[in-house]
């Protein structure tokens, strides 16, 4: 009987991980998105969100890594409200990329990009930066 209890804790422990490995999200950090933007063609409307990042990949242009582009949802008030593809740069390789001032781990920032044509969410976890530019909703 007592083995019986154990299989059953152990089978009930193992499911529950497989579950939520499966649909869980990380979450990145919180960002306040000053202006309404668009997010994967749809408004994301002004305010502050939770971003985590999801499992959905983009397709990777040539020469870049298979995870080099990965969806993120932002959320609030524990719904999804808006997602977009965000640009997954590892902290030796951002400097190729980001001109200037890098963020410090653990931080974001939300920037109209020179020209006023995009925005730029940037989270920097853990350092890992997930970049993500979106437009101006119209």
């Amino acid at each position: 009987m007592k083995q019986l209890v154990l299989l059953a804790v152990l089978v009930s422990a193992l499911g529950a991980g497989v579950g939520y490995g499966q649909t869980s999200a990380t979450a990145l950090g919180t960002v306040r998105v000053p202006k309404r933007l668009m997010a994967d063609g749809k408004p994301l409307p002004a305010g502050t969100y939770t971003v985590r990042l999801t499992t959905d990949e983009g397709r990777p242009g040539v020469g870049q890594a298979p995870q080099g582009e990965l969806y993120v949802e932002f959320v609030q008030g524990g719904k999804v409200i808006g997602r977009e593809l965000a640009i997954v740069v590892s902290a030796a390789d951002i400097g190729a990329i980001a001109k200037g001032q890098r963020l410090k781990a653990d931080s974001s920032a939300v920037e109209m990009l020179k020209g006023g044509d995009y925005w730029r969410v940037w989270i920097n976890r853990g350092g890992t930066n997930y970049i993500i530019n979106m437009p101006p909703a119209a």
